[in-house]
Parts: structure tokens; C-alpha cells; sequence
């Protein structure tokens, strides 16, 4: 019993091989950038359209029930990011304070989540791609513009050349893909400002009653769905969490007792109002059920205010700016991967960085391929449902991490303490256990199924070949 709760000791990181660091390169405005980046995407540009169709303008009150369990996994990320700077997330933090199984469990679901994510950001950007494609007749087979549950779709060859080109930036380096992000960020911010400017003035506050047409929670048995406020959240939580692909920056931080803290807090903060803003605009301007089904719902809402124009700009500005998300997650998921690898639990092999660049190329072009494979093939709402169980399963692995740090030892220095914790973590736990059940049926089936492969693995050849075995 005590091989499967075995633990990695805190300052593991520094008796580590050189040769399988990660290179420091990056401050806390990189931090921010990537935090905002990852977060502002597809939840904000493409899900609110499915949140609005579940909940109505309830999907304001769902926004505000999805971002307050971020905050409470937010405040705890911070301080187990500064108290273990190292690469690896929830995966890192649970196998120091919780032990190896529950580490591979979190680290097996990370590895669903970030690929996910990136395949739901891709096909999100395709949307917006393939408007362009259509409005300038662009001569490309109908075919190639979507998966198989696209309308006259094949496979959705947009979604996987934008995989494949986030790829390619990340192997160019560290530094370099975070500086590109920001540039990036600042487009995309810009885009949403301009929307907010145009959409505003023509806010109707009749277009916010009923409220909630679809009640807090239930189910539509035409559809086979659940429906409502909470069946809302727990797919609009898609669009708050990023700020935990920040931690994985840890071991590539110059200071990361302070840039983690304002990376993934700053980041959170920032984006609430963003997505606040944004929802009431879009709401205020156009009736909820005529964007839901929009693949592009702020490009539609400002067609319908008559603001052609401007439309043809946000749209623009999704494209160029959106890959910052599958940028975010595929360097966060390339890390997980690369420190599970570093501790034995996947083949070792992996764990090399490159001498030059000081990125993980062979975990990049991996992570790259498989993500490319699902954005090619699967609708956005099955993939975005998909990665929310990944996560939600992270952030309950870290708030339990801060619980459990707390109790066994109170007096072990922190940079950043999570105020109040046991109302934290009273908060944040059943939140996400909550969120997790309203997810679809076959969401939670498809997470269960690959945590059960994922302990086959375990116990057949990472339990023997972990690092702290073959100590």
C-alpha cells in the first residue's frame, strides 16, 4: 500500500538532471498575456452562443456561478504555484502533498484536458475561419470546412492546419511564442472592446426577460439534454479556466515567488470583467435564441445591429488572435506531459528538452498530432464538455492540496496564502463536484472510461517505473 501512496519530496526540482530542466525565460507580464490568452477564446467568442441556447439570459447568472469557482481554484493555485515553482500543475502539487496514484490520476486527466482544449479551440477558430471562406468565395470543398456532424462535413481541415502551425511556434522556443501571444492578446482584447462599444448602445432590456426560460436546472427530453442555468455553467466554465495553464510556466519563471501570483490571479480578474461585459452587450443586443446556434454568435450580433462593417473586424480579429488559446494549452499540456515523463510515470525518453530552444519538442509534436486528429473529426460542444471534466477533477486536486498543506504543516512559508481557505475550499470542492455532474451524460461516461485505461497503465508500468520505485 505505502508504494501507491508514495510522495515526491519538495525540493525534488532541485536534484534534477539538468538536461531535463526547463529553461527560465519568462516575467510576469508573459505570465498575464498567457493567462489572458488561454482564458479570452472560444468560451467568450463561440460558447456563450451554446450557453445562451441551455440557459437563455440566464447564462449571465451562469457565467457568475462558473467564474466564482474559478476564483476559489484561482486563490489556491497561487499559493501551491509559489510554495512548488516547479513544471507539472495539479499533477505536480498532488504527487508532493497527496501521493503517486492520485497524482497519476490528476496528471491522466490533465493530459485530457489540455489536448481537448486545444481541439475545441481549433474547431472554435475554425467557425470564424470558415465565415471568411464563404463570404470571399474562397474556392474550398464544403467538405474539407467540417467534421462529420457538420452539414455536408468530412473532416474539418481549417481546424487541423491551425493546430499544426501553434505547433511549430511553441518548438521555435519559449520566449518566443510567449512574446507572439501577447501581441496576439492585445488584438484579440481589442476586438472584444470594439464589440462592446457597437453592441451596447443597442441594448433592449426586454431581450433579458424571462430570465431564465429554462429554469436553474432540467432537462429537455426532445433534445436529450440537460438545460438551465447550471447546465450552462458547467460548459461556460470552459471559457474561465486557463489561469492554470499559468502554473505550468512555474519552472520556466525568472521569479515565480512573485510573477505566478500576478500571472494567474491578475489574469483571472482581468477576464471576469471582460466576460461580464461581453455577455451583457450581447444579450442587451440580440435575443439569446438567434445567436445560440451561431458557430460565430458576436459576429452575428453585430450583423444584426446592423454593424456589417465591424463584424467582418471581430471576425478577423478571432482569427488572428484565438490560436493564443491552443497556444496557452498546448504549452501547458507539452509540460505535463514532459514532467510525468521526467518522473517515470511515462517512458523517460520523453523527458528531453531541446539544447537550443529549451522547449520539449517531441511532447509538442505528440500533444500536436492528437489534438489536430479531434479538432478534425468532433463537434465543439462534445470536446469543450469533454475538457471541463479534466479540469474541474485538477481543480479539486489543488484545492484539496491547499486543505491538506494547511493542516499537516501551517507553518511552512507561503508567498501567497489563500485568505479565508476553509470557506476557499467549502466553496470551490462541492462547486466543482456540482459542475461535474450537470456535465452530459456521455461526457461523464467518455472521463470515467479514460481514468479506468488510465489506472491500467499505472498498474501495469508506471507504478514499476516511476522514478521513486526505482529509488
Amino acid at each position: 500500500m505505502q508504494g501507491w501512496l508514495r510522495k515526491k519530496a519538495f525540493d525534488a526540482l532541485a536534484r534534477t538532471d539538468p538536461a531535463q530542466r526547463l529553461k527560465p525565460s519568462l516575467s510576469w507580464p508573459h505570465l498575464i498575456a498567457l493567462g489572458v490568452g488561454a482564458i479570452v477564446g472560444t468560451g467568450i467568442y463561440t460558447l456563450i452562443g451554446v450557453g445562451a441556447g441551455l440557459a437563455g439570459p440566464g447564462v449571465l447568472l451562469s457565467f457568475a456561478i462558473a467564474g466564482a469557482v474559478c476564483v476559489c481554484a484561482a486563490l489556491c493555485y497561487a499559493e501551491m504555484a509559489t510554495m512548488i515553482p516547479a513544471a507539472g500543475s495539479a499533477y505536480t502539487y498532488s504527487y508532493t502533498v497527496l501521493g503517486e496514484t492520485l497524482a497519476w490520476i490528476v496528471g491522466w486527466s490533465l493530459i485530457l484536458e489540455y489536448t481537448v482544449v486545444c481541439s475545441a479551440v481549433a474547431v472554435g477558430w475554425a467557425g470564424h475561419a470558415v465565415e471568411f471562406v464563404r463570404a470571399y468565395h474562397w474556392p474550398i470543398a464544403p467538405s474539407l470546412l467540417g467534421g462529420p456532424a457538420a452539414p455536408g462535413g468530412l473532416i474539418n481541415l481549417p481546424a487541423i492546419l491551425i493546430t499544426i502551425v501553434v505547433a511549430v511556434f511553441l518548438i521555435i522556443g519559449t520566449r518566443e511564442s510567449a512574446t507572439v501571444n501577447m501581441a496576439l492578446v492585445a488584438i484579440k482584447l481589442a476586438a472584444l472592446a470594439t464589440f462592446v462599444a457597437l453592441a451596447l448602445p443597442a441594448l433592449k432590456p426586454a431581450h433579458f426577460i424571462p430570465f431564465m426560460p429554462n429554469g436553474f436546472s432540467g432537462y429537455d427530453p426532445v433534445r436529450h439534454q440537460k438545460i438551465g442555468v447550471m447546465a450552462a455553467a458547467s460548459i461556460i466554465f470552459f471559457a474561465f479556466y486557463g489561469f492554470d495553464a499559468v502554473s505550468t510556466a512555474a519552472e520556466e519563471t525568472k521569479n515565480p515567488g512573485r510573477d505566478l501570483t500576478i500571472g494567474i490571479l491578475g489574469s483571472m480578474a482581468l477576464c471576469i470583467v471582460i466576460y461580464i461585459i461581453v455577455a451583457v452587450a450581447a444579450i442587451g443586443a440580440s435575443p439569446p435564441a438567434a445567436f445560440a446556434k451561431s458557430p460565430a454568435p458576436l459576429v452575428f450580433v453585430l450583423d444584426q445591429v446592423q454593424q456589417a462593417g465591424a463584424a467582418k473586424v471581430v471576425a478577423a480579429a478571432a482569427v488572428i488572435a484565438l490560436p493564443t488559446v491552443i497556444l496557452a494549452f498546448m504549452y501547458g499540456q507539452s509540460r505535463i506531459f514532459f514532467v510525468m515523463a521526467r518522473d517515470g510515470l511515462l517512458p523517460q525518453s520523453l523527458a528531453r528538452v531541446n539544447a537550443k530552444t529549451g522547449a520539449p519538442i517531441v511532447m509538442t509534436v505528440m500533444t500536436a498530432s492528437v489534438a489536430a486528429a479531434l479538432a478534425g473529426v468532433f463537434p465543439l460542444d462534445l470536446i469543450a464538455a469533454l475538457a471541463n471534466a479534466g479540469t474541474l477533477c485538477a481543480f479539486v486536486a489543488t484545492i484539496a492540496c491547499v486543505v491538506v498543506m494547511r493542516l499537516r504543516e501551517p507553518e511552512r512559508p507561503r508567498v501567497f496564502r489563500t485568505p479565508i481557505w476553509p470557506v476557499v475550499a467549502l466553496i470551490g470542492i462541492p462547486g466543482c463536484l456540482y459542475l461535474f455532474t450537470t456535465l452530459p451524460n456521455l461526457t461523464i461516461g467518455l472521463f470515467l472510461v479514460w481514468n479506468v485505461l488510465g489506472l491500467l497503465v499505472y498498474a501495469l508500468f508506471s507504478r514499476r517505473s516511476s522514478v521513486l520505485a526505482k529509488a
